[in-house]
C-alpha cells in the first residue's frame, strides 16, 4: 500500500512539475510605422492583440504579453520588414508599397488601377491569388526570415487636393503625392508624382511641397488633411490589399503549436476585419469630410474612363518587367483580373496582360 501511495505521489509530482514547466510566458514586440489612428493599426491594437492574449490564456497553459509600438516608436514605415527580419521587433504590420525592391510583386493590385472599391472584395481577391501562387507567401520565409500572418485591405483610393479640378487636363503639371507604385497612376496621366508618407502629408501640403494625395477618406480624416485640402474627388482608383502582418521566424518557432494555431486563427479574422471595418466606415468618413467643409464630388464616368485608358498599357509593361526578373507577374495579374470579375467587378478598361 505504501509503495502504491508513493508511486501515485511520484506520478502526481512529476505531472505537476511537467505542467508548470510547460506553462510559459511569451513576450512579443509588435509594431507599425503608422499610428493607431490608421484603421489597420487600430485593429491590431483593439482586436488582434487583445484577442490573441485572451484566447491563449483561455485555451492554453501559456501567456502571451505584447509590447506595442506604433507611429514609428519602434520602427519607421519604410523599415518594418527589416525590423521583423532582424528581430528588432517580433511582429510588424506594414505597406508593401515601401518595399519596391524586396517585394516588387506584392503590390499587384496597384498594377491594376480602377479595380473594386469594396475592401471586403479586395482582400478576398488577394487571398485567392495568394493561395494560388505560393511564391507570394513563401518569399517572406525564404528571403526575409518572417512568416506572413495576414493580408491587410485599405479602403478605396480617391484623390484629395488643395485645388478644384474637373478633367485630367486640370491636373497636368500639378505635384501630387502617393506611395510606391500608385505614383504610376499619376505619371501616366501627366501629373507630377511625389513619393511621400502620411505622417509628413499635412506639412508638405500646407507648405506647397505638393498639392494633393492619392488617399482613402479615412486617411484624409485621421491625418486632418481636410484642413489643408478642401477638395476630395471620388474617382475610384480601387481598394488595395497591399499591406501585411508578419512575424519573425525565430520568434514564431519558439511558440508552442497551440499558441501558433491561435495566432493564425486571430490573424485570419483580423484580415477579414480590415475589409469589413473599412467598408462599413467608408460612407461615414465621406459624410465626416463634408462636415469639415470639404467639397466631395463623384468624378464623371467619362473622366474615370479617360484616366484608365491612359494607363491601359502599363499593367502589361509592368508584368513583363517583373517576369524578366523571374517573378510570376503575368500569372498573378491574370488571376487578379479574373478574380475581380468573379466578385462582380467590371473594369472601365479591360487590361490585356498576355
Amino acid at each position: 500500500m505504501r509503495r502504491a501511495v508513493a508511486a501515485a505521489l511520484a506520478v502526481g509530482i512529476s505531472f505537476c512539475t511537467a505542467a508548470s514547466a510547460s506553462a510559459d510566458t511569451f513576450r512579443l514586440r509588435i509594431a507599425s510605422g503608422h499610428p493607431a489612428v490608421q484603421t489597420y493599426v487600430n485593429l491590431i491594437q483593439t482586436f488582434f492583440v487583445p484577442e490573441v492574449t485572451k484566447r491563449v490564456a483561455e485555451r492554453t497553459d501559456h501567456t502571451v504579453q505584447f509590447v506595442e509600438g506604433y507611429g514609428g516608436s519602434m520602427t519607421k514605415v519604410a523599415d518594418t520588414l527589416e525590423g521583423v527580419q532582424s528581430g528588432i521587433i517580433d511582429m510588424g504590420a506594414y505597406c508593401f508599397c515601401f518595399e519596391p525592391s524586396n517585394l516588387p510583386l506584392h503590390a499587384f493590385q496597384v498594377m491594376l488601377p480602377f479595380g473594386t472599391m469594396d475592401p471586403v472584395a479586395s482582400v478576398q481577391i488577394a487571398r485567392e491569388v495568394y493561395d494560388q501562387v505560393p511564391y507570394l507567401s513563401k518569399v517572406f520565409e525564404d528571403k526575409y526570415k518572417q512568416k506572413l500572418l495576414a493580408l491587410i485591405a485599405d479602403n478605396g483610393y480617391n484623390l484629395g487636393t488643395t485645388f478644384p479640378w474637373k478633367t485630367i487636363d486640370d491636373l497636368k503639371g500639378q505635384k501630387i503625392a502617393g506611395a510606391g507604385l500608385n505614383l504610376k497612376w499619376l505619371e501616366y496621366a501627366g501629373v507630377v508624382p511625389v513619393q511621400s508618407s502620411l505622417p509628413e502629408a499635412y506639412t508638405a501640403m500646407q507648405t506647397g511641397i505638393y498639392n494633393g494625395w492619392i488617399m482613402f477618406p479615412s486617411g484624409w480624416l485621421q491625418f486632418k488633411l481636410y484642413e489643408v485640402g478642401k477638395h476630395y474627388a471620388e474617382i475610384g482608383f480601387g481598394a488595395m490589399t497591399w499591406h501585411g502582418l508578419t512575424v519573425n521566424l525565430n520568434a514564431w518557432k519558439k511558440l508552442p503549436k497551440n499558441v501558433q494555431d491561435i495566432v493564425l486563427e486571430v490573424a485570419r479574422e483580423y484580415e477579414a476585419k480590415t475589409g469589413t471595418v473599412n467598408k462599413d466606415a467608408y460612407g461615414k468618413h465621406i459624410a465626416e469630410l463634408k462636415s469639415h467643409g470639404v467639397e466631395v464630388r463623384e468624378v464623371e464616368a467619362s473622366v474615370r474612363e479617360a484616366w484608365a485608358k491612359s494607363l491601359a498599357d502599363w499593367p502589361r509593361e509592368k508584368a513583363k518587367e517583373l517576369d524578366a526578373q523571374g517573378l510570376p507577374a503575368s500569372q498573378v495579374l491574370e488571376l487578379t483580373l479574373k478574380a475581380a470579375e468573379k466578385h462582380g467587378h467590371t473594369w472601365p478598361v479591360r487590361y490585356v496582360i498576355e
